[in-house]
């Protein structure tokens, strides 16, 4: 039960200060800017990570608990618990931003601005990225006092590169929760394929990786 609630208040988390950074943004003539969306959705990953990691691993991302429930780096029995408590906390998050923000249009969800190729290809590569960033920093101990800050950066990067071309999602729930409570589900398709197979080349690259010599 601890990582459900972990799990349903990381993603919560994520999807309300993040997506309403771009609602935000949106509203007041672009004031935050790129940049002061990536920071929030970076610093907001850090402060989850270093709540809740110790709980759940604050995965917050169904493409992060299927890769590695399928890499064997998590029990396949808690797959369900983990993504039930991401949905439902994504989708609470949208649903409380509705209310507060009625004339949000997109509610701060993910759309190509290039072609469908180009956002598919730069959300596969970007979670592979990040995903191995996990792996590295939260295998070493040495690691394990600055594994949240090293994320976080890293996630404000790739959405500083990203989200003018895809939206820089890299997370299934944080495109599918405000797709859904806006009804914009045309493209969603690529935010919740090309994260989740990015995430899952990147744990058996991970381990094949691991295994030479």
């Amino acid at each position: 039960m601890k990582k459900f609630i972990a799990e349903f208040i990381g993603t919560f988390a994520l999807v309300f200060c993040g997506t309403g950074a771009v609602i935000i943004n949106q509203q007041s003539g672009g004031s935050l800017g790129l940049l002061g969306i990536s920071a929030t959705f970076g610093i907001t990953i850090t402060g989850m990570i270093y709540i809740f990691g110790p709980i759940s691993g604050a995965h917050i991302n169904p493409a992060v608990t299927i890769s590695l429930a399928l890499g064997k780096l998590l029990p396949k029995n808690e797959i369900l618990t983990y993504i039930f408590a991401q949905i439902l906390g994504a989708i609470s998050a949208s649903l409380l931003l509705h209310l507060l923000f009625p004339d949000a249009i997109s509610l701060g969800g993910t759309t190509p601005s290039g072609t469908v190729a180009q956002s598919f290809c730069i959300e596969l590569l970007l979670t592979f990225f990040l995903m191995l960033t996990v792996l590295a920093v939260t295998s070493k101990k040495e690691f394990s006092t600055i594994a949240g800050i090293i994320i976080g950066l890293f996630v404000t990067a790739i959405i500083l590169f990203a989200g003018p071309i895809s939206g820089g999602s890299f997370n299934p729930v944080r495109s599918m929760a405000p797709a859904i409570i806006s009804g914009n589900l045309i493209t969603l398709w690529i935010y919740l394929t090309a994260p989740t197979l990015g995430a899952i080349l990147a744990v058996f690259a991970w381990k094949a990786f691991d295994k030479m010599e």
